[in-house]
């Protein structure tokens, strides 16, 4: 395997770095010589799991890696977790990749009895959550003089952004908001060398999915339109997240790029 980041000091720094997308990317990326900075919101009880699962990621495949069970969008939140990373990467280190998975949202029907129905609040909560925090983190690293020369903002959208699923509002919102922030970081941080795409994930079996009401439905739909027969892997999504930060990959900018088999083609 060619570990093109390896002994660069180069990091990635991903938001929902501890379950799904965000870990398979992780375990790519360090696969190849990404040091990570991984931010995450769990339980308490499972932060000891999860603490032997990164020193794993770490040791298997000679990185750095630090982590933070906190909350993306409180400014002191963030502000302490680039603090520590700046400190981590002395006057060398950069950040090569932002990559944003974060799936905290309200999964509410608009109307109904049976459970309580989607309000203002939760489209505010799930839209900073799951779209404007992608240009705060983007700016706030920018401003800390710690981004790469030739970086890569990337973040999950869903077909969810222009089709209508039950439930699935505040989050279809959300998601169009997180593309539109995309493509004008691309546009107006292009001059600084940083490049943002979105990468749309074909229907996934994740613990974000399952909370989906309906989601066996969803799922099942999904294989008979994809042309390969199957549900899209956290790893096929992370196979396209370590292309995306390749040199190669440094003309692609502004973009939506399917991750699904084709599943969007019927």
């Amino acid at each position: 395997m060619v570990r093109e980041f390896e002994n660069k000091n180069e990091w990635a720094i991903v938001l929902g770095g501890s379950s799904g997308l965000g870990i398979a990317s992780a375990k790519k990326l360090a696969a190849h010589g990404m040091n990570l900075c991984l931010v995450y919101r769990s339980l308490k009880t499972d932060i000891a799991d999860l603490e032997k699962t990164f020193s794993a990621i770490a040791l298997t495949n000679n990185i750095q890696l630090i982590h933070f069970n906190s909350d993306i969008v409180k400014v002191e939140k963030r502000d302490a977790v680039l603090a520590a990373l700046k400190k981590k990467l002395g006057t060398a280190g950069k950040v090569k990749i932002l990559l944003h998975s974060i799936a905290k949202g309200n999964l509410k029907p608009m109307h109904g009895t049976e459970t309580p129905g989607l309000q203002n609040d939760d489209f505010h909560l799930t839209i900073e959550n799951m779209g404007i925090s992608l240009y705060d983190w983007t700016k706030n690293i920018f401003e800390q003089n710690i981004f790469a020369k030739d970086a890569r903002v990337l973040s999950f959208t869903s077909e969810g952004n222009k089709k209508a699923w039950k439930n699935y509002a505040a989050v279809s919102a959300a998601k169009v908001v997180l593309e539109s922030i995309s493509r004008n970081i691309a546009l107006e941080f292009a001059s600084e060398g940083i490049r943002a795409n979105c990468i749309e994930a074909g229907v996934t079996d994740t613990a974000s999915l399952r909370m989906i009401p309906g989601s066996d439905v969803l799922k099942a739909h999904s294989i008979k339109r994809n042309p390969f027969q199957r549900l899209t892997t956290p790893e096929d999504v992370a196979n396209v997240v370590y292309l995306m930060a390749k040199e190669e990959a440094k003309w692609i900018n502004g973009a939506i790029i399917p991750v699904n088999g084709g599943e969007h083609l019927s």
